[in-house]
């Protein structure tokens, strides 16, 4: 009887138990659902969804290693030669609307050098470029037309490459024509009265493999203009490519032309000769007519530069650049020789 009533007290006292801790049993709490990055391959490689939106952002830039030589480099009158590196971040923006492609850019440069007390006092950090886009119109502070160059480091085909400006584009299959204003910045009393504006009108072809574009400005304050013509072709093992500029004048005064004010013609050509998968040969050549001499002239020397670039990539991602240029002499400008040496890690 004792025992049979020990075994029933003590299934009393664990059910007992067992009720309590089944009342207080804690709960675990459902894991939040996990969103994982989505790769977007709309607009190209290298985009991804911003997580919980319908905006594809890319994430770029580089990292590079230059080594300048020649006389006076880099405004350093303490030497012939300068080290210094710079880190560029690229993020960009897009998605798809009603009205077209939505794009914005932010671009951000920072660069470094020492100067002879081991001070950083002349480095930079600044955006190289901002600006939105909405199918054809572009706003904001970007690289304008002039700024688009010819194979190698030997031309100088514009001046003041990047303003803030409004444009718009049109884009056909074979043509595109387009048309910007620019905001023109000088010193007032130095260089012109502050603001002014610029125009630009570009027109593009592609004809088979070769392609021409045809840009004309006109410095409304200067009261100048200047007309480009670029065009570039795949010929043997490389790609031929030449431009030729005219321009209407200096400026008037002490306020210069913003688009081209170093002569009143110049053309330029280069052969990029494609030796290897991974190394390639650019000569270059540009000569000038009648340079400056004074305020709204160009009646000074005929004078020309002539260079040669070599780059090799060295793995994806890491490439190096040696340029080396020869700038004749002209009108009290020594004859001078300079390059660099440049090492880049691209992603």
């Amino acid at each position: 009887m004792n025992i049979k009533s020990l075994l029933l007290g003590s299934a009393a006292a664990l059910a007992a138990v067992s009720g309590a801790q089944a009342a207080d049993a804690i709960v675990a709490a459902e894991p939040e659902p996990m969103e994982y990055v989505r790769v977007c391959d709309a607009f190209g490689t290298g985009y991804f969804y911003i997580p919980g939106t319908e905006t594809c952002l890319k994430i770029s830039g580089y990292v590079r290693f230059q080594v300048d030589v020649g006389d006076e480099v880099n405004g350093l009158n303490a030497g012939d030669w300068d080290a210094w590196t710079r880190g560029r971040v690229e993020f960009q923006s897009k998605s798809d609307t009603e009205l077209g492609t939505l794009t914005g850019l932010i671009a951000i440069h920072g660069e470094a050098s020492r100067d002879a007390v081991n001070s950083s006092a002349g480095d930079n950090f600044y955006f190289d470029e901002v600006y939105m886009s909405l199918g054809g119109f572009k706003i904001g502070d970007y690289y304008n037309w002039w700024d688009k160059g010819i194979n190698g480091e030997t031309d100088s085909l514009g001046q003041n490459t990047r303003t803030t400006a409004v444009s718009y584009t049109y884009t056909g299959d074979a043509f595109s024509a387009g048309l910007q204003v620019d905001e023109i910045s000088r010193p007032a009393g130095a260089n012109g009265d502050g603001q002014g504006v610029g125009i630009e009108a570009i027109v593009s072809a592609k004809f088979g493999a070769a392609a021409f574009d045809l840009l004309g400005s006109y410095d409304i304050e200067a009261e100048e203009g200047a007309v480009r013509l670029l065009g570039s072709a795949p010929v043997g093992p490389g790609t031929l490519q030449a431009a030729a500029i005219w321009s209407s004048g200096e400026g008037n005064g002490a306020t210069l032309q913003n688009y081209w004010n170093k002569s009143e013609w110049t053309t330029a050509v280069s052969y990029a000769f494609k030796a290897t998968d991974k190394f390639t040969v650019t000569p270059g050549f540009q000569y000038y007519w009648n340079g400056v001499t004074g305020p709204g002239d160009f009646e000074g020397d005929n004078y020309f530069q002539a260079g040669l670039t070599l780059d090799y990539a060295i793995t994806a991602g890491l490439a190096t650049k040696v340029s080396v240029q020869y700038a004749d002499e002209h009108d009290d400008v020594d004859e001078a020789w300079s390059g660099f040496f440049r090492l880049q890690r691209t992603f």
